[in-house]
């Protein structure tokens, strides 16, 4: 009785959408006229369009730099900031106040940042560099997103690698101490083998979020320039809302939903195997 609430809104706004998706992947959506069945004519259509390689291009790459930039952000802070016996309580409010700011706020102070007369070039100037197109260069275009959600997001992912952390008897870095063990030895053969399923874990969930990612992407720059931004699921919202291909949208939301499930079992069973440790 208690869970008949949240399962009926997870079904209206979330099951019921998806199955629909589905559906209209199959339809020319006309919501005037009528939907016309139109089979797998809308695969078809976005299968051979030259934007979806583009897209899943600048996907991967936006995943890969995510991975490489962003992923161990985190778990440096978490294991730097273990290691502090004061002002810790300061740092991990410190380092989850970006979760809080407004996005309109958010992509606002970042594009004055990036801005040619902003402070990065100015400070660039400064030490005698070259300043950067960031925002109209499509080699610094997406690095400048991926250094963007960076900085706002790692905080609430440092929060769960350190109460990981935290949680690991203290028992043993007392013990890898009397053994004459330094931090490094101890990080390498206590903290990380300790928090080796839940890096896992977040990896897989990381993956899963970044092929997602589309409002960045159209709020800081469109999907430009040249297109160096365009994101598969920018691309499935432009069908949707500036081509008005609501059909071949759903085709390719149907396309992701599949990968994206792929990967939510991958997530799963290591939810399994972490709990199971």
């Amino acid at each position: 009785m208690f869970v008949l609430p949240a399962a009926a809104i997870f079904i209206v706004f979330l099951w019921l959408p998806i199955a629909k998706g589905f559906v209209y992947s199959l339809y020319h959506v006309d919501f005037v006229h009528g939907n016309t069945f139109v089979g797998w004519d809308n695969y078809r259509t976005v299968l051979s369009d030259r934007d979806l390689l583009v897209a899943v291009r600048n996907t991967l790459y936006f995943v890969g730099l995510c991975l490489v930039i962003g992923f161990w952000v985190p778990i440096f802070f978490a294991l730097a900031v273990s290691e502090l016996r004061r002002f810790q309580g300061f740092v991990r409010a410190s380092a989850y106040l970006p979760n809080v700011v407004p996005l309109v706020v958010l992509y606002g102070l970042w594009r004055w940042f990036y801005d040619p007369v902003g402070p990065i070039n100015a400070a660039l100037q400064a030490l005698g560099l070259d300043s950067v197109a960031f925002m109209t260069d499509p080699d610094w275009s997406m690095i400048s997103i991926v250094l963007m959600e960076t900085w706002q997001q790692f905080g609430s992912a440092m929060l769960i690698y350190l109460a990981a952390v935290l949680s690991i008897p203290k028992d043993w870095y007392e013990a890898a101490e009397i053994d004459g063990a330094g931090i490094w030895a101890r990080i390498r053969h206590i903290t990380l083998p300790s928090i080796r399923n839940l890096v896992l874990l977040m990896l897989v969930m990381q993956l899963i979020a970044t092929s997602q990612s589309y409002q960045s992407q159209l709020a800081m720059l469109d999907g430009g320039p040249m297109k160096a931004t365009l994101t598969y699921a920018l691309l499935i919202v432009k069908y949707a809302t500036t081509k008005l291909e609501i059909g071949a949208a759903s085709a390719l939301g149907v396309l992701m939903f599949l990968v994206l499930a792929l990967l939510a079992v991958i997530r799963n069973r290591l939810q399994d195997k972490g709990a199971g440790a």
